[in-house]
């Protein structure tokens, strides 16, 4: 990691204009919101809904696999797909935001409905439920792959710049936090004038669906408005438009000479470069521990703190707010240190936070140190989630049209291992045959071991990124040829000056260590 920091170097002071205007950049951001609200109420309430509210236990955590593995499935598919230059003309609105659209309106008509009482299966059995379940779950799954997908994959499109990246996957976590508060703001609000009308507010029961169901029905109507407002203010630019923007444009900062689409990589080269396969895992185990504490720090507070319902909305409220917060100092912090270093910080952070939740059996823990514990783990899940995706643009480079393949088949991982991972916990909860001293913390030792083990998956994936800069290979060369910057400052094209390329102005596939000429 140190080598990395010691090769970067600062081309100017101007790196800081951007490629996009700033209305541009803002509705790129907003354009995943009805994503990120539906994630945190699935990854969230979901096995809360099925287990208070449906009665499922075993089958919940079945269902959530469904759902998993749909989305696995779905995301390669859209990804090789997306990465197709398909001539239809319905192309010519934007390939990318031509499945975005496709995913929007799959959503609109399917979650809502996992969130309803099965209709008409008052006398069916759990199994009969399970399948009507599925068939949505399927859906909605394959509809949110479709908008996430299309939605990363159009970083790389629409800017080169690896600073600005940063910046767009900076601007685009904090809205997916600043949407996961929202959710849990109108989801306390609900919960709390609920509880003012009745007596046993304190413990969530089926006559509490139609609160799901309202706090659904208000979210995803802020994520229908914002994703209009991503497809009337982004235009998605044809392959290599950029480059040629860049080119013909006297005010931007850099002119790039790169080389042209038949050199970029396919999606089937990437199996045989090393980095796909550590970048893959520093992104899986990132997701792996962000998404454990979404799916459990509810079951946590209810089952083995015994706090109110309403506490299922302001501590995930806490753990959001203050990854919300230390997103917007992501740009800084890795423009001055590296992506690596601020990886292995929010590593390091997140370990601390599993550590002191696994000792926090004291009486104090859930009246005050939750909170500390919460805080922990909000800044380690924004910090080790943006610079994993960060790395992952990097990596990609300017080989755009196999990008969304990338953030597929990183995805594919992410789902599978997610549902995997729920459903081992579930079948092997301990109050099938244990007394309830032992389960009472068991969802504290699933955050404490399963959360810290993702974490150390990470740990290792960075140690095997550390040697090499992103996107070059084992003997130090790019993933593509011919590649160019012209800039006024001359830089030695000696072997061993080639890490001077990998700054954090630039994405270093789009550098070729050589000619770099500033405007």
């Amino acid at each position: 990691m140190a080598e990395e920091d010691d090769a970067m170097i600062s081309l100017s002071e101007s790196t800081n204009r951007h490629f996009l205007p700033l209305r541009q950049r803002l509705a790129f951001c907003v354009g995943h919101v009805l994503n990120d609200v539906c994630a945190a109420i699935w990854f969230s309430y979901f096995l809360v809904y099925m287990h208070f509210i449906n009665r499922f236990h075993k089958t919940a955590a079945y269902l959530l696999l469904i759902g998993q593995i749909a989305d696995a499935i779905a995301t390669p598919f859209v990804g090789i797909e997306l990465d197709k230059d398909n001539d239809w003309w319905i192309c010519r609105y934007g390939r990318k935001k031509c499945w975005h659209l496709l995913g929007t309106v799959l959503i609109c008509v399917t979650f809502p409905i996992i969130f309803t009482k099965c209709i008409g299966c008052d006398s069916t059995s759990e199994n009969a439920k399970m399948v009507y379940y599925s068939a949505f779950i399927v859906i909605f799954q394959f509809g949110w792959a479709a908008v996430q997908i299309s939605h990363l994959s159009l970083i790389p499109d629409l800017t080169p710049y690896s600073s600005e990246r940063v910046e767009l996957n900076a601007w685009r976590y904090a809205l997916s936090v600043a949407s996961n508060i929202t959710v849990y703001l109108i989801a306390w609000l609900m919960f709390y004038l609920d509880g003012r009308h009745k007596a046993d507010s304190d413990q969530i029961t089926p006559n509490d669906d139609f609160i799901f169901r309202d706090i659904i029905l208000i979210v995803m109507s802020i994520g229908v408005v914002l994703s209009l407002i991503f497809h009337f203010g982004v235009k998605e630019a044809p392959q290599m438009s950029i480059v040629t923007n860049i080119r013909n444009s006297r005010d931007n900062l850099m002119t790039l000479d790169l080389p042209s689409i038949e050199t970029h990589l396919k999606w089937k080269h990437w199996f045989k470069e090393s980095q796909f396969y550590k970048v893959g895992l520093l992104y899986t185990g990132t997701r792996l521990y962000v998404n454990l504490i979404q799916v459990y720090v509810p079951l946590f507070l209810q089952e083995t703190l015994k706090l109110k319902k309403d506490s299922i909305a302001y501590i995930p409220l806490v753990i959001y707010s203050s990854g919300f917060i230390s997103s917007f100092l992501m740009k800084y912090i890795n423009t001055k240190i590296g992506k690596k270093l601020t990886y292995f910080i929010g590593n390091s952070i997140s370990l601390s936070a599993s550590i002191w939740l696994y000792f926090g059996t004291y009486d104090s823990f859930k009246k005050y140190d939750i909170y500390g514990v919460t805080v922990l783990m909000g800044i380690s899940g924004s910090t080790m989630l943006i610079t994993s995706l960060s790395i992952t643009n990097d990596m990609i480079g300017h080989n755009t049209s196999s990008g969304a393949f990338v953030f597929g088949a990183m995805s594919f991982m992410d789902k599978l291992s997610n549902g995997i991972a729920v459903i081992v916990i579930e079948n092997l909860h301990p109050c099938k045959t244990c007394g309830c001293s032992v389960c009472d913390n068991y969802y504290r030792n699933i955050l404490a071991f399963v959360c810290g083990g993702a974490t150390i998956l990470t740990l290792i994936a960075l140690a095997l990124l550390a040697p090499h800069p992103i996107g070059v290979s084992r003997n130090n060369q790019l993933f593509t040829t011919s590649n160019t910057i012209n800039n006024d400052e001359e830089i030695e094209s000696d072997d061993e000056d080639l890490d001077n390329c990998f700054d954090n102005s630039v994405s270093p596939l789009i550098s070729n260590n050589r000619d770099i000429n500033i405007n």
